[in-house]
Parts: C-alpha cells; sequence; structure tokens
C-alpha cells in the first residue's frame, strides 16, 4: 500500500492497525481479511472498491473520498462518513456492523443496507431517498431531518422515526414496524 496509485490489486490479510496510510489511491481493489482499525486513511480515494470481512473500526476518514464502495462483512465501529468527501460518494452495505458510526448531513440516495446492525447511526439532515434497509437493526439510530421518501424499512427493525421532522412519502414500511413511527405517541398498540 506504499504506492500512490494501486490499480486492480487485492490486498489480503494486510493488518495496518494504529497506522497512517494518506493521499493514496485506489481503484477497482479489493480488501480481504485487512485489519485497520484506528488508522488514518484521511484524503485517500477508493474508487469501484470492495472490502470483504475487513475491520475498519474508528478509522479516519477525514476528506477521503468513497466512490462506489461495497463494504461486505465489515466491521465498522464509530466511522464518522459525514467527514469524508461529499463528491460522488456512493456506498452500500451486506452484513455489516456500522454500530456508533454517523452519515450526518450526506447524500446518499438509493444506498443499500442489508443486514447490517446500525445500533446508534445518525442520519440527520442525511438525504436517504429510496434507500433500504433490509433485515437492519437500527436501535436507537438517529433519524432527524432526514429526507426518507421512498425509502424501504420493510424488514427492517427496532427503529423510531418521527413522521413529523423525516419527510418520508412513499417510504415502505411492515405494519409490525409501525410502532416505531408512533413511539414518541407513548401509546399501546397490540
Amino acid at each position: 500500500m506504499e504506492n500512490l496509485l494501486n490499480t486492480y490489486k487485492t490486498f489480503e490479510k494486510v493488518s495496518l492497525i494504529d497506522k497512517i496510510v494518506n493521499n493514496r489511491e485506489f481503484e477497482d481493489c479489493i480488501f480481504r481479511n485487512c485489519d485497520f482499525s484506528n488508522s488514518n486513511f484521511c484524503n485517500n480515494t477508493f474508487m469501484d472498491c470492495e472490502f470483504i470481512d475487513c475491520n475498519l473500526s474508528m478509522a479516519q476518514l477525514t476528506g477521503t473520498s468513497l466512490k462506489t464502495v461495497h463494504f461486505k462483512d465489515c466491521k465498522l465501529l464509530g466511522i464518522q462518513f459525514h467527514l469524508c468527501n461529499d463528491f460522488l460518494f456512493s456506498v452500500s452495505f451486506q452484513d455489516c456492523v456500522l454500530d456508533y458510526s454517523s452519515f450526518a448531513n450526506k447524500k446518499m440516495p438509493k444506498t443499500v443496507f442489508n443486514t447490517c446492525s446500525m445500533k446508534e447511526v445518525s442520519f440527520i439532515g442525511t438525504n436517504l431517498t429510496n434507500s433500504s434497509f433490509e433485515n437492519c437493526n437500527l436501535d436507537n439510530a438517529i433519524f432527524n431531518d432526514t429526507q426518507l421518501a421512498g425509502a424501504d424499512f420493510r424488514t427492517a427493525f427496532n427503529y423510531k422515526i418521527d413522521p413529523e421532522f423525516n419527510p418520508m412519502k412513499k417510504a415502505k414500511f411492515s405494519t409490525h414496524g409501525i410502532v416505531g413511527l408512533l413511539d414518541k405517541y407513548d401509546i399501546k398498540i397490540e
């Protein structure tokens, strides 16, 4: 990873815990079984990359560009995605742990979250239009001024979303999930 430009490479079992890797470009790269926890990955560019079974918990991504990056079976605890570069920001997640991360004020329509743990994730001011939360645990996730038009929550669970503060025209919910929309009223639904 010492090269400034990396294309079509596979990085396997790389361990860079608490290390600094800045100002690098990765295009069409695959990262498999890597540990980048607590690392400083600021000002890097990842384009059309895939992270598989990696640990990026508490990694710093300030100014980093994530352009069509897919995360699968990754641990992403406490990632401040809101500090990433906004230009062409596009991510997707499958079977990931995103607990305590932040996507505040990000524009990420049509983002796919599939079977993810998203406890206490911040979506304040985020545009999630037409995004999908399939089988996601959204326990204590924060939705405030979040654009949720067309978003799909039918199989998501443990969410609490106030429709008065989050535009959600044509969003999809299951009947068992309606409780998460009425939570602030402290009513009993049986």
